[in-house]
């Protein structure tokens, strides 16, 4: 049984949504990286091939849509899960995340416990399929 710890690569500009994502998914037992716009984003999929990336939309570069667009061509990245993080508001979330390959989403201002839960599904639907 593998011990190792999942990786998450979380993308958005915001250095506060950051940091906190970065310590409090830490303290929980992930791995994180960061990225702050989408194509720092994707060279760092490329380079760590995190088991999910946290994905904010409205970033600098590419947005989280094309960044996710992109990972979801690209067949290495199979089993990566996605999850949005935006304030771009929740009907479109909930209707665009999907389009681009989204396995879920986050509104923000976001509760963090529904944003773990979140991570937690993605992650075990995306070890299912390997």
């Amino acid at each position: 049984m593998s011990t190792k710890k999942p990786v998450i690569l979380i993308a958005d500009d915001d250095p506060e949504i950051l940091t906190m994502l970065g310590i409090r998914l830490s303290k929980k037992g992930y791995q994180v990286l960061e990225a702050v716009d989408g194509h720092q984003t994707i060279n760092l999929a490329r380079k760590h091939h995190p088991d999910l990336v946290l994905l904010d939309v409205m970033m600098p570069g590419k947005n989280g849509w094309e960044v996710a667009k992109e990972l979801r061509s690209d067949e290495q990245f199979g089993n990566l899960g996605i999850v949005m993080l935006t304030a771009i508001g929740e009907k479109v979330n909930e209707m665009t995340s999907p389009l681009y390959g989204a396995d879920a989403y986050v509104d923000k201002p976001f509760d963090f416990s529904e944003l773990e839960e979140k991570i937690k599904i993605v992650l075990a639907e995306r070890a299912g399929r390997s």
